[in-house]
């Protein structure tokens, strides 16, 4: 399964290649973007097809998804130690985030999946990842009730390595919006990848 998630700067037609990609078949599309007012936050997700919020994950603004019909929702690790996720455990799928391999092992399944990041060193974040990054660690994963989705500069050239090493999905975020072209490279990539969505 590929996951895409949001770039962190407005890109020029942005609502039209989400929609393009949905379209071709994007099983998941994690809405990050913290710094949005409430109002610019519903216009944002009012941008994407109405029959596509059962694939939106939102990463932020959580009072304001069952109004956008948003299912799902994720917290990034400062979040979940603070236990904020409590609050929606119930009517909502939840996913968060782990830099560790044991920090992933100690999640339990209120989860439905973790982003282990950095698997390779980011491309949208320069420097991020260069000292250290996860995909050795993957054979040390021992969690198997969370899936594991590799995070961090994955690209068209390595993304095989992150499943083959034992992640049950990936996400792509730099190597689709600084690519002149970001459906091509989703369409390259989803070739050879399932795009179901399991309902767990």
């Amino acid at each position: 399964m590929i996951i895409l998630l949001s770039p962190e700067q407005p890109v020029v037609h942005e609502s039209a290649v989400i929609n393009a990609l949905l379209e071709r078949g994007l099983p998941l599309f994690h809405i990050r973007k913290y710094q949005l007012t409430d109002t610019e936050m519903m216009a944002y997700v009012n941008g994407i097809d109405s029959g596509y919020r059962h694939r939106l994950v939102t990463h932020s603004h959580f009072h304001l998804a069952t109004e956008l019909g948003i299912e799902r929702l994720h917290f990034r690790e400062e979040d979940r130690k603070q236990n904020k996720h409590e609050a929606f455990m119930n009517g909502f799928t939840l996913s968060t985030s782990v830099h560790t391999i044991a920090a992933f092992n100690s999640l339990d399944i209120v989860w439905d999946y973790a982003f282990l990041s950095p698997v390779f060193p980011s491309i949208s974040k320069k420097g991020y990842g260069v000292g250290h990054t996860t995909l050795d660690d993957l054979p040390l994963r021992s969690n198997l009730a969370v899936r594991l989705v590799g995070l961090g500069g994955i690209d068209q050239q390595n993304y095989a390595q992150v499943l083959s090493a034992g992640a049950d999905a990936i996400a792509l975020l730099g190597a689709v919006w600084n690519h002149p072209e970001p459906i091509q490279v989703f369409e390259t990539i989803n070739k050879h990848i399932p795009t179901g969505i399991s309902s767990s």
